[in-house]
């Protein structure tokens, strides 16, 4: 009685198991794997935040299927920091970047069309697709000296059902950014074949050097949706608000929005009381975000001691993001590995097959982990080697 679409494996897998074991033993762990930035000894306003849902405009109800003016401004304002131009008009409220995927598939696919993504990536992308009957083909991200796009096997993966590419800008977990000679490519890429770039840059602001990568929204090159939102740059996932916006050939830009606005307008998700708080929350970012790459550095710096002290062991180059990936032996399943890490070491790390590298030899823990937490866990981990 139920939709082939929502047919899914649902057992867990042994990993979890394991988890689950240890955590109903009482057992202490030390989790390398955390991600939400609330429960990571982060400090926050917190009588800024509270302040600024109290806004007596929340009894009012005026329904807009981009979202409030003044919300979509504040937006508008994030990206002007930056020095690039977004039109308040090209910009969808939403309530997470996971619901403006959705909007995106659905103005872009049918039932069966396909969209292109890189490899490795988050998981996430395959239930998203799943629950839009869209299917994802993958494309890999090549690592050599740093990591990049294979534009080979991006082409070869062209079917006449592909519809656009996904771009994690910076990817997640590798820390990629495109740079800008790929992003050029990408556009040519796209344009020449009417296809979409979609680019995720939820992590945008966490670049690790002192060039701040550009971001996809005010890209002009293809039809381009670009999706961010307040759960990582102000590491406010609890809010549910993210946006995105429309940009690129102005023929199919005007489609795209129109399309837009009839899906958003048949949902109309976004709650006043969050969308009157955007412009003080966009403001709290800064205090969060140089907490964020502060920590994040320190972890980098105490891994990159610990790797020199070894040689069976090494991380590769991350450009931004909250991840790093290790290599390790790959003599045995990554699985396997990160299942001894937890039974023996009492250490919770994510196997590389969760983000779908192609083999095994990969590790990925999380740069936003408690300090103390992070260089106590890495130590662990290198001495099982």
């Amino acid at each position: 009685m139920f939709a082939k679409r929502t047919n899914w494996n649902l057992a867990p897998n042994r990993l979890s198991e394991a988890l689950a074991v240890h955590r109903s033993a009482g057992k202490p762990m030390l989790d390398l794997t955390v991600s939400n930035p609330t429960e990571c000894g982060f400090e926050y306003d917190s009588s800024a935040v509270l302040s600024a849902l109290s806004n007596p405009a929340v009894l009012s109800y005026e329904p807009n299927p981009r979202g409030l003016e003044s919300a979509r401004r504040a937006v508008a304002g994030y990206y002007a920091e930056r020095k690039e131009e977004v039109s308040i008009e090209d910009i969808f409220l939403t309530t997470s970047t996971s619901e403006a995927y959705s909007y995106v598939f659905r103005t872009l696919c049918d039932p069966g069309d396909e969209l292109l993504i890189p490899s490795p990536s988050y998981p996430l992308f395959d239930f998203l697709a799943d629950t839009q009957d869209v299917n994802l083909v993958r494309y890999p991200l090549l690592y050599d000296h740093g990591w990049q796009i294979d534009f080979h096997a991006l082409e070869q993966a062209i079917t006449p059902r592909t519809r656009g590419v996904i771009v994690v800008h910076p990817n997640n977990p590798t820390g990629h950014f495109a740079k800008r000679a790929e992003i050029a490519k990408v556009n040519s890429f796209c344009a020449a074949r009417e296809m979409a770039i979609i680019a995720d840059e939820v992590f945008l602001d966490f670049a690790l050097e002192e060039n701040r990568p550009a971001s996809f929204a005010a890209n002009r090159g293809a039809l381009t949706f670009t999706l961010s939102g307040l759960s990582k740059i102000s590491g406010l996932p609890q809010m549910k608000a993210g946006w995105l916006i429309v940009g690129g050939l102005q023929e199919w830009k005007r489609e795209a929005l129109a399309r837009l606005e009839v899906i958003a307008d048949t949902y109309l998700s976004v709650n006043a009381p969050v969308q009157l708080a955007i412009p003080k929350f966009l403001e709290q970012r800064h205090a969060f975000q140089e907490q964020v790459i502060s920590r994040v550095r320190r972890n980098l710096a105490e891994l990159d001691r610990q790797l020199a002290e070894q040689k069976t062991c090494a991380r590769l180059t991350v450009e931004g993001g909250w991840c790093v990936v290790l290599r390790v032996p790959a003599t045995r399943s990554d699985e396997d590995r990160a299942i001894e890490l937890l039974t023996a070491q009492g250490v919770s790390v994510h196997p590389g097959h969760f983000y779908e590298f192609a083999s095994d030899g990969y590790l990925v823990v999380s740069l936003i982990t408690p300090e103390r937490i992070f260089a106590e866990g890495t130590s662990r981990l290198l001495s099982s080697m």
